[in-house]
């Protein structure tokens, strides 16, 4: 995962055996929180193999989902960059294995890498947009649209890279990314289907029109 990930490839050698030398693996099951909110930013978070969301709880006591975090993904660049405690949970949703980083090694790559400065302001570029479309997603979309959104946000080559065209996924998955009943999204899903989208397999997303998944109902 690590020699996969963007950032990586314009490392240095010795940078590279740094990183490899400091990186902590973990391992959640599905349930478990990865961190929480409110908590002291000690590590940046990349997932090697899983599934987990991103959320917060309202005073209200709503779980709002911000987005998944697939395999490939890196993240929480934002807290140890304003130092900050951490404003979001982070749940698994399947079984997953995370790579700690400790901030150190993340601040030597800071301090010691123009590259990875620029994967950092791309990253968060990206992030921005994807946060962005994420309160169209909330409060225009359909059901369907919300599905599709969902999905199509797991297919970020810059932020998820690696992700092919197939998705191993539940539709019980994907109603905790959206926040939506399983039976809700089986009714997207076979709209979505019927629509020459996508094709649903048992515990898989295949994609046929990315572009038409990306801008569905919009």
């Amino acid at each position: 995962m690590l020699h996969q990930s963007l950032w990586a490839r314009s490392l240095s050698p010795a940078q590279l055996q740094h990183v490899e030398a400091t990186l902590v693996e973990r391992r959640f099951a599905a349930g478990q929180y990865v961190c929480r909110k409110g908590e002291p930013v000690a590590h940046w978070i990349g997932i090697a193999e899983g599934l987990v969301k991103m959320a917060a709880l309202s005073g209200s006591g709503k779980l709002t989902t911000f987005t998944g975090l697939p395999a490939g993904a890196w993240f929480g660049e934002g807290s140890l960059l304003k130092d900050e405690p951490r404003r979001y949970d982070v749940i698994a949703i399947r079984a997953s294995r995370v790579a700690l980083m400790p901030r150190a090694t993340f601040l030597s790559l800071l301090d010691g890498s123009i590259a990875f400065n620029r994967f950092l302001l791309l990253q968060l570029n990206e992030r921005l947009g994807q946060f962005i479309g994420q309160i169209e997603f909330d409060r225009l979309l359909s059901v369907e649209a919300r599905v599709a959104r969902c999905l199509a946000a797991m297919f970020n080559p810059y932020l998820y890279p690696g992700t092919g065209l197939q998705l191993r996924i539940s539709q019980e998955e994907i109603g905790y990314l959206s926040d939506l009943s399983r039976q809700r999204v089986n009714t997207a899903l076979k709209a979505l289907e019927q629509a020459g989208v996508l094709q649903v397999a048992y515990g898989e997303i295949t994609v046929l029109d990315l572009s038409r998944l990306r801008n569905f109902g919009g």
